[in-house]
């Protein structure tokens, strides 16, 4: 595949004793990680922010909430602009959770415990259980308390998720999921800054109020796939989806103007209620024609999203102000305050795509080259203006690459895709008569890398790639308040994996990335020579297992970054950092596991995630948890 791409696989999600998608990511290079406000997994992958590039088993999920691992196999994260894969977005990339499934054979049951210094837990149950030859059923669960280093800070999730395969003839499969996640947590959003930096001594501190930072979320998912052999050569699968995200959050947050002795604070409260349907099918079909080799893609996708978005924001000072200053302390004080209506909105949304790839295998080189075509059909209306949007985006997404085999254990590559994002944010809630009008925004990458396995367990990969965003807004010199599609921002960078067992009963994921991103021609957001935000230079991930029996093991863990700025204001800088993780395994019996985790060894203090410059996110300190696990 010429792209590179990082897995993160079931053992290593085990191993760290990670339970939610946000801090698995902490040790993918290229990405890293956005405070998502407090309520919702939000990331920068190769410096392209996205709350909606999230996918399960390949179909987009899209909404703004916290995804668990419980019911997760492995996730994928995909670099780099490919909207022949994914579609519209995805410009830095996109991040895939792959299903767990039920399995024909064996039954097998497994329950799990984890608990933490801080007070968290999680309880979790795996029951695969066939149904005869053909059927088999497999149950998860999970059921988690929340607490961490923040005063007033805690939460609940309860996540339950059924699944079913059934191998309907030799050649015919199908698989079915449902999903159901329901998370309750107060909103956090961090700290502001302070002559330049985060504000210092106060990491415990909550800048919200106790009884109003709060956030419901509760999702249905619902999903079939079958699969079908039609011969060696052919097969088809196609995947229907439906998804019901219901999620309501209120927060009062620290603002600019902080002082030594003084906060700024503001809220509001939100509401979202949205439907998604997608249905997808593809062919592929693996075949020769003299000595060239064919694989070749043919699919296509339609969907529609239907979504309903309230927003009212606090009132300060008998509905007078939208903010209030109050005194820096180290319990804050909310002043009273009212809600006012700030924004409605109901839009409807559908698409429609046929995408085409050809991969032709002339020996030692290989060919790929393909194409998807996206209709993109938003309407919306603005409760509050009365304002009707509507805007239709077709547009045609290449891709193209070539992979050099000199021998069978190593790959040269060379890519080049492409991506575009309607100027309407993605989330596609609401288009004012401006966004309506406007051509959307287009990535670029160009990408060179290499992959080779020095033996069968070992895998090394490296990257060397330009991300070119284009079409972003920028202020119209000649008509003061209006815009102009000519900002530009780039990404330049390079990205080093190793990943694997070089010895037995030593595992690895090593990597490393280096980004250099910066605004290339000025924006509505800041001016050329910006550096973007939240992307740091130097990246270093880093996570190893050595089992020194069979019933003893010990882990270690490290993430580096280095200084970054929180917003495009280049304004604030979150300092760069080190936290190294530890861990000890213990097989007590045939079927009894356990394992002790300390994240933070060393106590760093580090703020590893913002919104803006004035939502900084403290890392915790020195923790541990346990955790215990019985398979039979």
């Amino acid at each position: 595949m010429p792209q590179a791409v990082t897995v993160i696989t079931a053992d290593q999600l085990e191993d760290q004793g990670v339970t939610s998608l946000n801090d698995a990511l902490r040790f993918v290079p290229g990405v890293s990680l956005e405070t998502g406000e407090g309520h919702r997994d939000e990331v920068f992958i190769r410096g392209q922010e996205t709350t909606a590039d999230f996918y399960l088993d390949g179909l987009r999920d899209d909404a703004q909430y916290y995804r668990p691992l419980y019911n997760v196999e492995r996730v994928e994260v995909l670099k780099g602009a490919n909207a022949l894969i994914f579609g519209r977005g995805a410009g830095g990339g996109a991040i895939n959770r792959v299903s767990k499934v039920a399995e024909l054979g064996m039954p097998e049951y497994a329950l799990g415990a984890q608990v933490d210094s801080f007070g968290a837990f999680a309880l979790n149950a795996d029951a695969n259980l066939p149904v005869g030859d053909a059927v088999a059923v497999r149950l998860n669960g999970t059921y988690e308390e929340f607490d961490n280093h923040r005063d007033v800070y805690d939460g609940r999730f309860i996540g339950f998720s059924p699944t079913l395969t059934a191998q309907l003839g030799p050649d015919t499969r199908l698989y079915a999921w449902y999903t159901y996640d329901d998370d309750e947590r107060v909103v956090d959003r961090g700290l502001p800054s302070l002559n330049g930096g985060p504000l210092r001594g106060y990491d415990e501190t909550f800048f919200g109020d106790a009884d109003y930072n709060f956030s419901d979320v509760e999702v249905h998912i619902a999903r079939t796939r079958l699969e079908h052999d039609f011969s060696e050569a052919w097969s088809l699968n196609a995947s229907l989806l439906y998804a019901d995200y219901d999620k309501f959050y209120s927060n009062i947050v620290p603002g600019g103007g902080t002082t030594a002795t003084t906060v700024t604070l503001s809220g509001y409260e939100s509401g979202t209620d949205r439907q998604n349907l997608i249905g997808q099918v593809n062919l592929v079909g693996q075949f020769d024609t003299g000595s060239l080799g064919h694989t070749l893609l043919l699919g296509a996708e339609v969907g529609s999203q239907d979504t309903d978005a309230v927003r009212n924001r606090a009132l300060f000072n008998n509905g007078a102000d939208t903010s209030v200053t109050v005194a820096l302390a180290d319990t804050i004080t909310v002043p009273a305050f009212t809600l006012a209506p700030q924004r409605a909105s109901m839009s409807e949304l559908s698409t429609l795509s046929f995408y085409a790839q050809e991969q032709l295998d002339i020996g030692m080189l290989q060919l790929v080259a393909g194409v998807r075509f996206d209709r993109f059909d938003l309407e919306s209306t603005d409760l509050i203006s009365g304002f009707d949007g509507a805007r239709v985006d077709e547009r045609w997404s290449p891709r193209f690459g070539a992979i050099l085999k000199p021998q069978d254990n190593l790959s040269i590559y060379a890519s080049y895709a492409e991506s575009f994002l309607p100027q309407s944010g993605n989330q596609f809630t609401v288009l004012s008569q401006q966004s309506g009008s406007l051509d959307p925004e287009t990535f670029e990458n160009i990408e060179l890398g290499v992959k080779y396995a020095p033996h069968p367990e070992l895998l090394l990969t490296a990257a060397v790639f330009r991300l070119t965003r284009s079409n972003t807004t920028a202020p119209d010199p000649a008509n003061t308040g209006l815009v102009v599609l000519a900002g530009e921002s780039e990404v330049e960078g390079f990205e080093l994996g190793l990943v694997g067992e070089p010895v037995d009963g030593l595992s690895l994921s090593l990597g490393y990335a280096y980004l250099d991103g910066e605004i290339t021609s000025t924006t509505t957001s800041a001016a050329a020579g910006t550096v973007l935000q939240q992307v740091p230079e130097h990246q270093i991930t880093a996570w190893a297992r050595y089992d020194v029996t069979d019933r003893l093991g010990f882990g270690a863990g490290l993430t580096h970054l280095s200084e970054q700025f929180a917003s495009l204001s280049n304004n604030v800088v979150m300092p760069a950092y080190t936290r190294v993780d530890a861990a000890v395994f213990f097989e007590a019996t045939e079927t009894l596991s356990l394992q002790l985790n300390v994240e933070n060894l060393f106590g760093e203090e580090y703020y590893p995630s913002a919104h803006g410059d004035n939502n900084i996110q403290p890392g915790a300190p020195l923790s541990a948890s346990f955790g215990a696990r019985l398979v039979f």
